[in-house]
């Protein structure tokens, strides 16, 4: 199912091991939030992301994973799940 990325919407960003570095304490497998800040296509974006510190920081051209398709190797940018449950919800009352 493809959702389409629109400005603002927030995702989850899949950190590189360079993202995490300096956040060893922390738990890999927990991903960053991060905004849509552009739009190149349904499978591409900008991100305003932030850290499990609450630092902020940008990424250009995010690969975005769409549900049921195979994951691009990290950094990328996926749907939450609740918003996938949300679209599918949607999709079946149309």
């Amino acid at each position: 199912m493809i959702i389409e990325p629109t400005v603002g919407r927030v995702v989850w960003y899949r950190p590189s091991e360079s993202d995490l570095e300096s956040m060893r304490q922390y738990e890999e497998a927990q991903p960053f939030v991060a905004h849509v800040t552009y739009v190149w296509s349904n499978y591409m974006v900008n991100l305003v992301v932030f850290d499990h510190f609450g630092g902020m920081f940008t990424r250009t051209n995010m690969p975005l994973a769409q549900d049921g398709e195979p994951l691009p190797g990290v950094p990328y940018a996926q749907w939450m799940p609740y918003q996938i449950g949300q679209a599918k919800k949607h999709a079946e009352e149309k």
